[in-house]
């Protein structure tokens, strides 16, 4: 039975059967981690990897949201890898002929027993099409989709009972944590998704002489299997091959930091892990692979992007505070004084800086942090954005350390203010400012009309916030419940000593009873205003 439940939580695909069994395994892994104690960074990624394949697809996409866990724990979380057993060629046989519905030597002319690589969710073999094309074939593996949803659900049961995470003054939201990424994993384990996103990069960069990827068989594609363009180019950390090839690392690196600054500002559809796996060179070609993550930015996301960055350059503060607020969601009223004296700092330390020597990642990163500290929510595509960029970055660190992708950036900026189409697209855009302001305008006599009216009859209503003056706001309602409490008192008192000159009944020791009541609430009225009054002073 140990050697059952070590197997299943290697492979993570093994299953009882039964949801408790695996509870009880998940119970068991978490036990031995001590979990009582802390989690750590490094405990929870070992505590990940035992948990299996599905797991470590959970701890690579969260090691994406620096919004929802410490950074320490991303960083961390990063160095996840699968260790995933690979299947039986029989059992990739089987899910080819299920999917085609005939045999897969009838749709291939020759597969190759060996996998390229065996990862959680599917696992890649070289192949050849009858025609002699040689392309790779992506199998998912079997019953992936159940086995996530399934450790989803047992994880959802073990939120309610752990705080697996500590934050300090927060508590992270793990149910709305486990719905993006059961979203996120929900698209990769689609590969139709990943053919679009080849065909729609491939034809975004169709006319960049240096970069490219994959061509999709789209006709021999499923949701299960994807069968690609086979390239055979030198991987981008081998530095010692591609200097042997005739290649110059700093022209790599200057057109690769090129290319991810295009993706991201001119296309808005960028590469979501552009590690140097995922990177290859083949005929003086940069080759993007494994574009089942991607980022997307809309035209407003990458305005904003662009004035936050101009902002920081000119260090407005106010600027690149409206810019986060305008890119994120506030969770919470927003103390701006605080929010404002955070990004003075920033700003401070970053404005007067040679952009040549900044890191766009450390930069983003800070923003991102800024913006976690006052619950200003940031969307997943800025969050991925992030995660790319710190990504790329450490790829030109290796392979052209003097390419700087915040200077690729400035330049950018630059050019896009000389060019034609950017001017005529920024002109657009201040003619539908200027149009949709000219009909507020238009509607200024209406509604100080409206205003006028309702002032006569009475009917205006005024809001009136005063940040950080509650307690003042407190003690005066005190000050003017004592000041009403004093003026019925003195009422009462007045009232009470008119009616008792008075020959009215009935009376009570000769004197009208109305009036000996009015003096007895009088007297308590005081009696209560008096200890009030005492318990303020004590």
């Amino acid at each position: 039975m140990a050697e059952l439940r070590k197997s299943a939580a290697e492979k993570g695909i093994a299953r009882s059967g039964k949801k408790s069994s695996r509870l009880h395994e998940i119970v068991d892994i978490l036990r031995r981690s001590d979990m009582i104690h802390g989690v750590t960074p490094q405990k929870l990624r070992i505590m990940l990897e035992e948990l299996g394949p599905t797991f470590v697809k959970l701890g690579q996409i969260m090691s994406m949201r620096s919004d929802m866990l410490p950074q320490a724990y991303c960083d961390e979380l990063k160095k996840l890898r699968s260790g995933v057993v690979p299947m039986p060629f029989e059992t990739v046989e089987e899910i080819l002929a299920a999917q085609y519905g005939r045999p897969a030597e009838d749709v291939f002319a020759w597969i190759d027993r060996t996998p390229l690589g065996s990862a959680s969710v599917a696992q890649v073999h070289a192949a050849r099409l009858p025609n002699g094309q040689p392309v790779v074939i992506k199998v998912q593996r079997r019953g992936i989709h159940r086995i996530m949803e399934e450790d989803i659900a047992i994880l959802r049961r073990a939120a309610r009972l752990l705080k697996i995470v500590p934050r300090a003054g927060d508590v992270i939201d793990f149910n709305g944590l486990l719905d993006e990424l059961w979203t996120v994993s929900q698209q990769e384990m689609n590969f139709l998704v990943e053919a679009e996103h080849l065909e729609r990069f491939g034809a975004l960069n169709e006319d960049v002489a240096y970069a490219s990827c994959p061509r999709v068989y789209r006709e021999l594609s499923t949701a299960s299997v994807l069968v690609m363009e086979n390239i055979s180019g030198i991987p981008i950390d081998h530095l010692d091959e591609l200097r042997a090839a005739g290649y110059t690392l700093g022209e790599i690196g200057e057109k690769l930091a090129e290319n991810y600054i295009k993706q991201i500002l001119d296309d808005g559809f960028f590469h979501a892990d552009p590690h140097q796996g995922n990177i290859v060179i083949r005929g003086g070609k940069i080759v993007w692979l494994d574009l089942g993550m991607v980022g997307v930015l809309s035209s407003r996301d990458r305005q904003i992007f662009r004035t936050a960055m101009l902002a920081i350059t000119r260090q407005d503060i106010y600027e690149l505070e409206n810019a986060i607020m305008s890119l994120g969601v506030l969770k919470t009223k927003i103390n701006h004084n605080e929010l404002y004296e955070d990004i003075r700092i920033f700003v401070d330390r970053y404005g007067s800086s040679d952009l040549q020597d900044l890191h766009l990642g450390k930069v983003l990163g800070e923003m991102m942090d800024i913006a976690s500290k006052h619950q200003i929510g940031m969307p997943n595509s800025v969050t991925m954005l992030i995660r790319g960029v710190l990504t790329i970055e450490g790829v030109l660190e290796d392979c052209s350390p003097e390419t700087s992708l915040m200077g690729i950036l400035a330049n950018h900026f630059s050019a896009g203010v000389l060019s034609m189409d950017s001017a005529e697209q920024e002109l657009r855009h201040l003619l539908r400012k200027f149009a949709g302001s000219a009909e507020k305008v238009s509607d200024i006599p209406l509604n100080l009309a409206d205003i006028i009216k309702m002032t006569v009859r009475g009917q205006t209503k005024i809001n009136l916030e005063l940040t950080g003056s509650e307690e003042p706001i407190a003690k005066a309602d005190r000050m003017v419940d004592r000041l009403v409490f004093g003026i019925i008192d003195g009422a009462l008192l007045i009232g009470s000593s008119m009616l008792c000159t008075t020959n009215m009944h009935p009376q009570i020791l000769g004197i009208p009873a109305i009036g000996a009541a009015g003096f007895f609430i009088a007297f308590l009225l005081s009696g209560v205003l008096l200890l009030d009054i005492v318990r303020k002073h004590k």
